[in-house]
């Protein structure tokens, strides 16, 4: 991207983020701001979780007021994927706002699910997830309302749908707007790499020449690729030449690619209709792959028979995609392409150790700072992140790390590329580099209790083996999960696997020592992974009891975690004296 295009970016982001910071505690006017924002939920609990931390934000002034904030969760049963949520979500927005609703403008988050890649925003949510910026401090819900703060007095009523860890960036120019006033469905696209396009939905528009690029153009949508092949983006007449230079582009070829869409009141109605045609669901629909496929004039069934991008194959799931695609099929798909434009995902924590700590283009774009809310982070951590903790200024926090809501004492050292997230770290304590470590608050035994996780920033937490026999192909740190229990003088048939007994992960692995304290949990865990790392011996406390992340989760004590959180953010306001 070229300079120019950047300071551009730069400018209308600072922009969208100061008429956010005007509304944030203030009752907004009719029409100024959001009817509804509504954010899906996995399961009760996780709806608990989220509602409880949008009243505090909305009591500490940190979110627009007079907006209705609701959180809707999943059905209990079989996952129904960000399809089914959108599906539910409508089904509950009408039975609360009946014929009101034709009226309203709604910003639809989906922020269900655990966070198994991003295991730090697994007990409170990845919406809530902190961000080195704003006075207070903002979080991921923050930034998704003030990208889209123009929106709402730009758009008829009906539906904004978008994902809880995504960013888009963009500008245009100053007198123009972007605008969801067309029937059916309006998506954003985004030029995009042909790489990116494999993993990403596609939008094949009609073939035309061109000499020059604006910043914001408006275009019909013929078909809608999810996530294809660079062969299918070619046969379907999808890839874009960048013959001039692009705003955002420095590919040749590149294609444009999704991430946020629009639907009208009449489309919404449509579409809660077919569930209650379907009854429930019994497998995940996709809100992307399922619904936009349906759309435009060169739109097929064939993708109704594609399984090759979900997670496990339904039976049902044909014969609903095919219901969708009659439903759908010649509902018009527009497509606003935002030249200059950038999408970022932070789903995993690679990507927010990045994207927080070595993106020089996005930090600038978004002006995050070191050090936000935070007691003596000073010139010891330069290239790191610290946000909304204390540290004795003898701590040393290498480059490439992220500490958030933690409190580091005396002499602590965290290395280089690791996650420290509502962490208690006794004096002296050296974590070690690519070491990830989240304290949550458990209730164990009717008491509350601290289990600390820790993986390597590359492990992969969804995967699974069959049974105990096959622990050397489950990586921890890099290493077998056989031989790390060696270690902890812990014998691989006296493992215990939390759950499904036919799937054995890291996930679901009781590995973890429930202390009494925060900070002798953070202690003990990290005496375990010294262990693996160094070679030696070091058993979990003699007669803890053992938890795997996802027990935490079931047991998670929200209202004590919440507590901390009060609690420090007290203890930094007294010490900045704010």
């Amino acid at each position: 991207m070229s300079q120019a295009c950047s300071r551009k970016l730069q400018t209308a982001t600072r922009e969208k983020l100061r008429r956010l910071n005007s509304l944030r505690g203030r009752e907004v006017l009719p029409g100024e701001f959001w009817d509804v924002v509504a954010v899906t939920a996995v399961d009760g609990s996780q709806r608990e979780a989220y509602e409880l931390q949008i009243r505090e934000k909305v009591e500490r002034k940190e979110l627009p007021v007079g907006v209705q904030y609701k959180v809707f969760s999943d059905p209990p049963g079989c996952k129904i994927g960000n399809g089914g949520s959108t599906l539910y979500a409508l089904q509950h927005l009408n039975d609360i706002y009946g014929k009101a609703l034709s009226n309203m403008r709604v910003l639809l988050i989906h922020a269900g699910g655990f966070s198994q890649r991003m295991p730090s925003a697994s007990a409170l949510g990845k919406i809530f997830m902190p961000l080195p910026l704003g006075n207070p401090i903002y979080q991921m819900l923050e930034l998704k309302l003030a990208m889209y703060v123009d929106f709402p007095s730009q758009m008829k009523p009906g539906f904004l749908v978008t994902c809880a860890d995504d960013i888009e960036l963009y500008s245009i120019p100053e007198e123009e707007r972007v605008s969801f006033d067309k029937p059916g469905f309006t998506a954003l696209a985004h030029p995009s790499p042909l790489s990116v396009g494999t993993t990403h939905g596609v939008f094949v528009l009609e073939p035309r020449e061109r000499s020059s690029y604006p910043e914001m153009e408006n275009a019909s949508c013929l078909c809608f690729l999810h996530k294809p092949s660079i062969d299918k983006m070619r046969d379907s007449e999808a890839v874009c030449t960048n013959q001039n230079g692009l705003f955002s582009m420095s590919d040749i070829e590149f294609v444009y690619t999704d991430s946020t869409y629009y639907m009208d009141f009449k489309t919404a109605k449509s579409l809660l209709n077919l569930l209650n045609e379907l009854g429930p669901l019994n497998c995940e629909i996709d809100a992307y792959g399922d619904f936009l496929q349906a759309l435009g004039p060169k739109a097929t069934m064939e993708y109704t028979k594609n399984t090759a991008n979900v997670t496990k194959e339904e039976s049902g799931l044909v014969e609903i995609r095919q219901k969708i695609f009659h439903l759908l099929k010649g509902t018009p798909l527009n497509v606003i392409l935002l030249n200059n434009s950038k999408f970022y995902h932070i789903g995993t924590t690679s990507e927010y150790l990045f994207h927080l700590t070595e993106d020089e283009a996005f930090r600038g774009e978004l002006d995050l700072l070191s050090s936000a809310f935070s007691v003596n982070a000073n010139e010891n951590f330069s290239g790191c992140c610290i946000m909304y903790s204390v540290l004795d200024p003898s701590c040393s926090v290498e480059a490439g790390s992220v500490v958030e809501y933690s409190r580091l004492e005396t002499g602590v050292s965290v290395g280089g590329g690791s996650i420290i997230s509502s962490c208690w770290v006794s004096p002296g304590l050296c974590v070690p580099a690519g070491a990830f470590m989240h304290t949550l608050c458990v209730t164990h035994q009717k008491q509350i209790s601290f289990v600390t996780v820790f993986f390597g920033i590359e492990d992969n937490l969804k995967q699974s083996v069959a049974s105990p026999t096959y622990l050397e192909e489950l990586k921890l740190f890099g290493l077998d999960l056989a031989k790390c229990l060696s270690h902890w003088g812990m014998e691989n048939e006296r493992l215990r696997f939390s759950g499904d007994a036919s799937s054995c992960s890291l996930w679901n692995a009781c590995l973890f020592p429930v202390c009494s304290e925060q900070q002798s949990s953070f202690s003990a865990s990290l005496r375990m992974l010294q262990a693996i790392l160094s070679g030696s011996t070091s058993p979990p406390p003699r007669d803890a009891a053992l938890m795997s992340m996802q027990d935490c989760l079931q047991r998670k004590n929200l209202e004590e975690m919440l507590k901390l959180k009060r609690r420090l953010h007290h203890d930094i306001n007294i010490q900045l004296g704010m």
